[in-house]
Formats: C-alpha cells, structure tokens, sequence
C-alpha cells in the first residue's frame, strides 16, 4: 500500500531518481525543470527542508512499498488560510488512481492537519488528466491562469472549499 509522507533529508536520492526518471514524461505536460534542477538537487533538497521548516509549505511523498517515489504532492504559499496545490506522478503509476487518491488525502491533510480552508491549483491546457484528477476531488475551475504561473503556458486555476472535508472528517466519515 503506498504511503503519503511528509519529505524529509534522507528521502533526498529517492526523489532525484523519480524526476530522472520520468523528466521526459512530466515535459509533455508541463514545463521542464532544467537541466540545473537535476545538477544542484541536493542543493534544491536543502532549500526545501527549511522552507517546510518555516510552515510556508508542506512537501509529500507517495512512497511505494520499496521506498520508491510514485509522486509528490506539494502544498506551497501557504497563508491566509489557504495554499497552492501542485502535484506529479510517475510515468508508470498515471491511470490507476494514483493521483486521485493521493490529491484527495493532501485535500484532507489540509483541511485536518493544517487547518486550511481552501486549496487552489494552476494546471495547464495540455495537462488533461491533472484537470480530470481536480475535478474529481472537489476542485471546481474559477478563472485563467496567466502565463507567468504555468512556467509560461496558458492555463486554468482551480479552487476547492475543505469546509466540507472538515466538517465530514469530524463527524468520522
């Protein structure tokens, strides 16, 4: 059974091999990261710790049985009651659920752990499935996305309200 966790320093390896891995994949989708991502990963690794550290962010990992990573699914700029959902997954884990499933305990994971009230999340025109894994977990599409927040693509914004994920979790749905 795949396990959501939060990143930690050790987990640094396992997530370079996943975006090595599937860097060509997530390219067709979304804009590639660049060649000084994969470079200075441990460097990257890093920054990300103490980001998470200061409760700006919180970085999960879908880790597989054999510790390797299925995916990450970020919550980023959060303030104000609400942050930034973004979300990959690995080439040969698209089109089970993965996704699906994992989005839909980052949305609890917010609503419960860390108290927010909305999630929003930026996907491309060309990112079709990441458009079908929001809808089907409560995001519903509230306007255009400019250029700038999409690595220079055009794209949609979506929104999710986790009042209902709060309250359901609290009557022990």
């Amino acid at each position: 059974m795949p396990e959501l966790t939060l990143l930690r320093a050790d987990h640094a390896q396992v997530v370079l091999a996943f975006e090595v891995a599937n860097r060509a994949y997530f390219a067709a989708s979304v804009p590639d990261r660049g060649d000084a991502f994969f470079a200075r990963y441990a460097e990257r690794h890093r920054a990300l710790l103490a980001e998470q550290e200061t409760g700006a962010c919180a970085f999960h990992l879908l880790l597989a049985e054999d510790g390797s990573v299925l995916g990450r699914f970020n919550l980023v700029d959060i303030a104000d009651g609400g942050a930034v959902l973004g979300y990959r997954v690995a080439q040969h884990a698209g089109g089970r659920g993965v996704a699906t499933a994992a989005v839909r305990e980052v949305v609890r994971l917010a609503a419960v752990r860390y108290g927010l009230g909305h999630l929003r999340a930026a996907v491309s025109e060309r990112n079709a499935a990441s458009r079908r894994v929001l809808l089907k977990t409560g995001f519903v599409p509230v306007g255009p996305a400019a250029p700038e927040d999409l690595g220079g693509e055009e794209g949609a914004w979506y929104r999710c309200e986790l009042d209902a994920v709060a309250e359901a979790v609290g009557r022990g749905r």
